[in-house]
């Protein structure tokens, strides 16, 4: 079972979405497999990753409002089950290639005491693809130790996620294999190679011509990853999926003629390319049914038959028969987001946006409040408001909205500024 995970890639930033970025791997997969042509995730990438990991929605973790800062003393409940916990139970070995992002600040939160046997990669956000720094501190980690690998992340996160395969190949074959590949790429500092950077001629505005090629990058590592798969991995019993943490951001990625970007309750911000692959089981093709990235928790749990007793309720649903068998959406309601300040819930395809411009990571709101609803069904780009056409609708969302609000867990706020004294934490590791 392979989890590969872009960081901020745009809806149109694939080439099966008609992007002119290259990505012939990932078209390859999405040629293969089955497209899930309405997958939403959450605004910014903690989150998704915490949504993904837990089968709960954000609401439930306190990280409705952001991402984990690298000054943060919190990260997903040290009482949730993660996903790779039930894995174990079914004797997987788990390993995670590439960006955490779920806290950091102290040793129980991070990977190795959090479900992986192996880790390798980086706790926060926005590193330098070089250097591997962030706000002072060095941030690249084996084993939730210090490592001091040179090269560009994506390379080595490629390098690294290979080498677990080969070496799960050569060393355990006997056991089912869990590889959780989260890229930091293509979210910045835009940093790429020249060569990289070569490979993108037809772009004119040179963030864009950047941000290329950091796809290209991940593309590049996805299709060794793949290859490294199809040699060790015996493809019937493989499954691989691939989505983004959020949508990307207009100045320098493409959502198409999505609404709205990363950060935003629009479908540009939350709705993303997703591809799920079984050779010999699943049939490709397009479901244009809508999930949630919560669905994968009690999904993959379930095709693994484990039998986990769950600590706390779960809000996915198990998405198989909708994936596998055309079945409807799973779910009545389903929760885009909910804050202080803004929130979005989806019924069939009435979707109701509160705020839907404030941007995630938001602390305070001052500007006035907004009611939007709209039919995806007609109107996928969201141009039409229906709310006053409405009432009766707009009011059962919101109730649902509130009750959604009413269940929800204190959020934590963090400034997007480090605070004065800031230090990096111990278990991140200092620079040299």
């Amino acid at each position: 079972m392979i989890l590969m995970v872009a960081d901020d890639l745009g809806w149109e930033d694939v080439g099966f979405h008609g992007s002119a970025i290259k990505t012939p791997h990932l078209d390859q997969l999405a040629k293969d497999g089955v497209r899930l042509d309405r997958f939403y995730v959450q605004p910014v990438c903690s989150p998704t990753r915490g949504a993904l990991l837990t089968g709960r929605y954000p609401i439930r973790l306190g990280l409705q409002c952001g991402v984990i800062r690298p000054w943060a003393t919190h990260g997903l409940p040290l009482d949730e089950q993660t996903l790779p916990e039930g894995l174990k139970s079914r004797g997987y070995a788990t390993a995670i290639v590439g960006k955490w992002h779920l806290g950091h600040h102290q040793p129980a939160y991070l990977p190795t005491r959090r479900g992986f046997d192996q880790q390798y990669g980086h706790y926060n956000g926005a590193i330098d693809y070089f250097t591997h720094e962030r706000d002072g501190g060095h941030d690249w980690h084996r084993n939730d130790r210090r490592n001091d690998d040179q090269g560009y992340a994506t390379d080595l996160i490629a390098a690294e996620a290979v080498r677990v395969i080969t070496d799960h190949a050569a060393k355990q074959a006997d056991r089912p294999l869990f590889l959780y590949v989260p890229f930091n790429a293509p979210h910045t500092p835009l940093q790429a190679t020249p060569e990289l950077i070569a490979r993108n001629p037809g772009f004119k505005n040179r963030n864009r011509q950047i941000h290329a090629a950091m796809v290209t990058s991940m593309d590049d590592a996805i299709g060794r990853i793949l290859a490294a798969a199809g040699k060790h991995l015996p493809a019937e019993k493989t499954l691989v999926f691939f989505c983004s943490d959020n949508g990307g951001m207009n100045q320098f990625g493409s959502n198409g003629k999505l609404r709205g970007q990363k950060g935003t309750l629009y479908e540009g911000g939350i709705r993303v390319p997703t591809v799920i692959r079984w050779k010999g089981t699943l049939q490709p093709g397009i479901v244009k049914e809508s999930l949630h990235v919560a669905d994968l928790y009690p999904t993959l749990l379930g095709l693994a038959g484990a039998e986990v007793v769950q600590r706390k309720p779960v809000d996915g649903k198990n998405a198989w028969p909708t994936i596998a068998e055309g079945r409807p959406t799973p779910h009545e309601y389903l929760l885009h987001n909910v804050t202080p300040f803004q929130g979005a819930v989806r019924m069939g395809p009435w979707k109701l946006v509160h705020n839907g411009s404030v941007q995630a990571n938001a602390t305070s709101y001052k500007g006035p409040q907004t009611w939007e609803l709209f039919d995806l069904d007609k109107d996928p780009y969201e141009q039409k408001d229906l709310s006053s056409e409405k009432p009766e609708l707009v009011a059962r969302l919101k109730e649902k909205l509130a009750a959604f609000q009413a269940e929800a867990a204190a959020p934590h706020l963090l400034p997007g500024e480090a605070p004065d004294g800031f230090v990096v934490p111990e278990v991140w590791g200092q620079s040299k």
